[in-house]
């Protein structure tokens, strides 16, 4: 039975929360702190896994700049995405080790919380063969993951859409996950409601312990 510990920090900055994110992962390398998840917002970014390509930012930096939208390579896997209020990112620090440095199974388990969270909403979001992630049909995007792993402790994760109107307008600046036919959507979107993220993330802390407790 694996004991997670969940913080919430609100909305921060990306170097912030990366900051605070590594600090955390050091910690629970060395045993002085049990599982936890980091649950946040990011101020507006855009961020560049191992795989993403140039072209796959439709922006200049200067029109990034003129939006307020920053601009960072991120050490996970995956191409290019956008972070922004309206969007919940959760980072979980694990370790590893006592599931056998499954990567697979914890990707895997992190797809399965956010269609959980979704299903709280009427939503069934589901996994599309070939295509990371989570997604409403076969081509609309609701939920992203890109991890990175070290020495079997886990950081980065998933991050999830609530909001619509702000959501698309930081995803119509790129191609989302290189995936040129992708498109994005949200729980507000596939709900037809708005909902409030404090709520989404008590539904999302609960299926992280169906899922990984």
């Amino acid at each position: 039975m694996r004991s997670i510990e969940f913080r919430r920090l609100g909305v921060v900055g990306y170097g912030e929360g990366i900051r605070r994110m590594d600090e955390l992962a050091g910690a629970r390398a060395e045993g002085l702190v049990p599982d936890t998840v980091l649950l946040l917002e990011h101020t507006p970014v855009i961020t560049l896994g191992r795989s993403a390509k140039p072209g796959h930012v439709l922006a200049s930096p200067e029109e990034l700049g003129l939006r307020g939208i920053e601009l960072h390579e991120a050490g996970r896997g995956g191409d290019v995405t956008y972070h922004g209020p309206g969007q919940v990112v959760a980072y979980p620090v694990f370790d590893l080790k006592p599931d056998r440095c499954d990567v697979r199974r914890y990707v895997s388990g992190l797809e399965e919380v956010m269609i959980r969270t979704v299903a709280a909403y009427g939503i069934a979001a589901a996994r599309v063969r070939g295509r990371p992630g989570v997604w409403v049909g076969e081509r609309r995007k609701i939920g992203a993951v890109g991890v990175r792993i070290t020495r079997w402790i886990t950081t980065h994760g998933l991050a999830l859409n609530v909001s619509h109107a702000p959501v698309e307008e930081g995803f119509s600046l790129i191609v989302p996950c290189g995936l040129p036919d992708a498109e994005v959507t949200s729980i507000e979107a596939q709900a037809a409601a708005i909902p409030d993220v404090s709520t989404v993330l008590d539904e999302l802390q609960g299926a992280f312990r169906e899922v990984f407790g």
